[in-house]
This record gives C-alpha cells, structure tokens and sequence, in this order.
C-alpha cells in the first residue's frame, strides 16, 4: 500500500509524465477547436456558393463554445482528458500575450483618457453595487467580498487571488466562482446580440464587453464574436481591469487583517507583485517590442496566428469546463445577487459607453 502511494507520488513529480498526461486533453481542446473552425468554413463556403447574400458569420469562437458546451454537459469526460482541458487557462493567458503583436504602443494609448476613467469607474461602481446587494440578501461578508471583486475586476482569478488573501471558506469561493461563471456563460450570447440590436461600433461594443464581462475568457470570446476588431478592444480593456486585481485585494487583505480575520500583510509591495497579473506584462513587451520594429511583417503574422491557434483551445475549454449541472446545484441566493447585480453592471457601463462614445465617440 504504501509502496504503491510512493510510486503515484514519483509518478506525479516527474515532469515528463506530468506533460503526458496533459495531451489528451489539449488534444481534445484542438479538436474541438479545429471543428469549430471548419463549421464556419464550411457555412460561410455554403452561403457563397449558393449565393446568399447576408448569411450570418457565425464566427469560430461560438461554435468551439457550443462544441465544448454540448459534450461537457450530454457527456462523461473521462479523468484522462481532466488536466489538459484545465489548460484552457494558460493557453488564454498565452493567447493574450501574443495578441500584443497585433497592438502598436499607439493603439494601446488609443483607448483614451475617457476609457480608463471608466474602467475605474466599473470597478469602484461595481464593488460598492455588489456589496450593497450581497448586504440586502443577508449573504456572509466574505461572500459579498469576494463577489464584490469578482465581478469588479476578473472574475474567477480574482475570487481565487481574494480567497487565500481574505482567509475566505471554501464554500464561500465556490458559491461566487458559480455565480459568475454562469453569468459568464450567459454573456457569451446576450452580449452580441444587444451590440449588434443598438448598432455599436467596434470600439463601443468592445469597450462595454471589457468593463462589464467578468472572466478575461468569456469577455474575449464575446468581443470576438461580435467581431475581430471588437475583440482586440474588449482584451485591452479587460486587461486594463485586470492589472487593478493587486490593489483592489490588497485593500481587501488589510480590511480583514485588521478585523484579526485574515494574515496580516507584510510587505506591500511583495504582496502587489504577488498578485499582478504577469501576463499583462508580457502582452505590453511583446507590443512594446512590435513598436520599436523588433520582428518584421512575416513575424508579426505569425505571433499574430499564434494568439489566434492558443485563443481556439481556451474558447474549447470555456465550453467544456461549464457544466450547468455542477451551477445549479450552488445554492439560489448568490445567484440572484449575481444575476441582479450583473445586469445592473452591464446596463450602467452601457449607458455610460454610448453616452461618451456620443460626446467623444471612442
């Protein structure tokens, strides 16, 4: 028995067995990606041969959402695959950082003044907003932190960031985790749909994805099924709210600390580094480096193909790792502060979007 225990043990500390193991999963996370790919071939190349003018182009990041969401939730994954689809996230964070090829240091200044006030903007409205309904429905106080933050900077990473920071329950991490990755799934298809009914421009709709859709996954997936251009603004304003998750928990952190119901913070600084998104840093100097002339034309192509092969198998995971069974079974009320305070989250930076793209045009 314990000969056996000891044989796992060196089994999973082997770093070529532990890389094995990830290929059955990434190759699924491919797969689904490379039908998804061809659906939209396929339809696209049906409705120029038949000469339909207007057909719809349904673009390949919802049909790997649906791929992914239809065998998650009709089929038993076998563990085998579990460790390479929970990849999806390193290949988001990947997909990202090559994705500052495609961005000039000047498109990066382009957002503006007026579109980072309002990233600050959601984020103060949406913690104040969050904790004022969690308080109303009498949910526990580090359940309505780690909601209030969820929803006001990146979703599931910052629950996970907040969780350890806070001393949070486990049960209170996975009830906010649920909320918001339902109301993630739900973006996905109400967001394009509202864009497309009010006519956004491609730097609007982008904008409002950015600030009002939680999970940096499902903000990129809903701008980039509006479209190409759309999605390059939601990441960039997504990853504007994500650089803020340090500070935002920290001040959580000694809220709590304070109380003598959490760590006390030490060095500041260590704990800001500790928590910054290094991802973010990665998309800036591979901008940074593109704007200084770093790589040519065929380089850049290719980085640029690169974020977009690593974006088709996070768009496979998104699908596959939500599994409405597993949500329902969460508990009812911080789904119904999350639904409530997420929609008044995404009507609010609507209204504050078109009202400064009217007066500025973004």
């Amino acid at each position: 028995m314990g000969t056996t225990a000891l044989s796992v043990e060196k089994q999973t500390q082997n770093p070529l067995l532990r890389v094995a193991g990830l290929i059955p999963g990434i190759l699924l996370l491919a797969a689904i990606g490379l039908a998804a790919k061809w659906i939209e071939q396929s339809l696209n190349g049906w409705a120029k041969a038949n000469h339909i003018r207007n057909f719809p182009n349904i673009e390949y990041v919802l049909w790997a959402i649906v791929i992914g969401l239809v065998i998650g939730n009709l089929v038993k994954i076998p563990a085998i695959f579990q460790a390479g689809i929970d990849t999806y996230e390193f290949w988001l964070k990947t997909g990202i950082v090559l994705l500052g090829s495609r961005f000039l240091i000047g498109d990066i200044r382009k957002l503006g003044g007026i579109s980072l006030l309002l990233v600050f903007v959601e984020i103060g409205g949406a913690l104040l907003l969050m904790t004022a309904l969690g308080k109303a429905f009498g949910l526990r106080p580090k359940l309505i932190n780690l909601l209030a933050i969820g929803s006001a900077v990146c979703g599931v990473s910052a629950i996970i960031a907040a969780k350890g920071a806070i001393d949070a329950d486990d049960e209170d991490s996975s009830f906010a985790i649920a909320a918001i990755l339902a109301l993630g799934a739900i973006s996905l298809v109400a967001f394009p749909l509202i864009g497309h009914a009010l006519q956004m421009s491609n730097n609007a709709y982008g904008l409002w994805t950015g600030l009002a859709v939680d999970n940096t996954a499902e903000a990129t997936a809903a701008g980039a099924i509006f479209s190409d251009a759309a999605g390059k603004v939601a990441v960039l304003t997504k990853t504007c709210r994500n650089a803020m998750i340090g500070f935002v928990v920290l001040g959580y952190a000694i809220y709590w600390a304070r109380k003598g119901q959490a760590g006390v913070v030490g060095n500041k600084a260590a704990f800001l580094w500790n928590k910054f998104p290094k991802f973010v840093l990665g998309f800036l100097l591979i901008s940074l480096a593109v704007s200084l002339g770093a790589f040519n034309a065929d380089q850049v192509k290719s980085l640029a193909n690169l974020s977009r092969w690593a974006f088709l198998l996070t768009f496979a995971g998104v699908g596959l790792r939500t599994n409405f069974r597993a949500l329902s079974r969460q508990g009812v009320k911080p789904f119904v502060v999350g639904v409530v305070g997420e929609v008044l989250i995404a009507v609010l930076t609507l209204g504050l979007v078109v009202g400064a793209n009217r007066i500025w045009t973004l």
